[in-house]
C-alpha cells in the first residue's frame, strides 16, 4: 500500500494522508448513523417476526435463524483503501490508463463503492433466501428507495444474494462544511450453512485478491491447500440446501 501512496501521489498528484482516513470515517460513521434512523431500516426490523410468521405459513419451517436486527457495519479504511487499490490497478484492463468510469478518487471515491456499510441477514434454508430479498426489495421500494438485487454465485463457492439501496445523506465534506452524497448500503443474505463457509473462506479471498498476476497454479488444482477444500465445500453445501428444499417442498405438495 506504500508503493499504490506513492503512485498516487506521482501519477495522480494526490496524497493520501491521514486527512482522507478521518475523512473516511467521519463520512461512513455519520451515514451509518443516520441510516439507522431510517424509515426503511426501522421498518425493516420491526416485521421481521411478521415475515417469519409468512414464511412459515408458506413452507412450514422458521424463515430466519434469528429473529433480532443484525449489526449494521462499515468498511475499516485499510479495507477501502485495498479495494480502491484493486479498482485502479489489479483489475483494471485499461492500465495504465484510467479504468472504465474514471481513477478512485478520494473527491468521489466513497459513493463508488457498493458495501462501505452492510448487515447480514441469516436465513434457515436456501429458499428463504429469495424470499427475503424480495421481501426486502418491497420494503425498500414502499420506503422511496430503488433497490437493486444481485445473486451471487461464485467460482471460490459463495453463495449469497446482495441487495443494494442507495439514499443520499448529508455528511462532512472534506473542508469540514457539509454536503450531500448518495453512498450503497449493502444487505446480504445467507444461509446459516453457507455464513459458516464465508468464514473459512474469507481469510484466503482476503489473501488472494491482495495478488497480481497469474497464479503459477490455479486453486482448483492445489488439492492439498485449505483454499481447494474450502472453497469445494461451499459448492458441495449450495447443492446439498438446494436438495434440502426441493424434498421439503415435495413433502408440502404431498400433504
Amino acid at each position: 500500500m506504500d508503493e499504490y501512496s506513492n503512485w498516487m501521489k506521482t501519477c495522480l498528484s494526490l496524497s493520501l494522508t491521514n486527512v482522507q482516513k478521518q475523512h473516511y470515517e467521519s463520512v461512513v460513521e455519520k451515514a451509518r448513523s443516520t441510516f439507522l434512523r431510517s424509515s426503511f431500516w426501522i421498518e425493516l426490523n420491526r416485521r421481521l417476526p411478521e415475515l417469519n410468521s409468512e414464511f412459515r405459513l408458506i413452507d412450514g419451517y422458521d424463515l430466519l435463524l434469528r429473529n433480532a436486527e443484525p449489526d449494521l457495519d462499515v468498511k475499516s479504511y485499510d479495507s477501502f483503501l485495498l479495494k480502491t487499490f484493486r479498482r485502479n490497478c489489479l483489475d483494471n484492463k485499461a492500465w495504465p490508463t484510467e479504468p472504465t468510469g474514471g481513477w478512485m478518487i478520494p473527491s468521489s471515491w466513497h459513493s463508488r463503492i457498493n458495501d462501505v456499510i452492510r448487515t447480514r441477514y441469516i436465513v434457515k434454508y436456501l429458499d428463504g433466501v429469495e424470499f427475503l430479498a424480495n421481501r426486502i426489495a418491497k420494503i425498500a421500494t414502499e420506503n422511496g428507495l430503488e433497490p437493486r438485487i444481485d445473486f451471487e454465485a461464485k467460482a471460490e463457492g459463495y453463495y449469497a444474494a446482495h441487495l443494494y439501496v442507495t439514499p443520499t445523506f448529508e455528511v462532512p465534506a472534506i473542508s469540514w462544511d457539509t454536503e450531500y452524497i448518495q453512498l450503497s448500503i449493502e444487505i446480504q443474505i445467507t444461509t446459516q450453512l453457507q455464513e459458516v463457509i464465508l468464514k473459512l473462506l474469507h481469510e484466503h479471498y482476503e489473501q488472494r485478491r491482495k495478488k497480481s498476476g497469474l497464479e503459477s497454479m490455479k486453486w482448483q488444482w492445489d488439492y492439498r491447500s485449505g483454499e481447494f477444500a474450502s472453497n469445494y465445500l461451499g459448492h458441495i453445501l449450495h447443492y446439498v440446501e438446494g436438495m434440502i428444499a426441493e424434498i421439503r417442498h415435495k413433502r408440502t405438495e404431498e400433504t
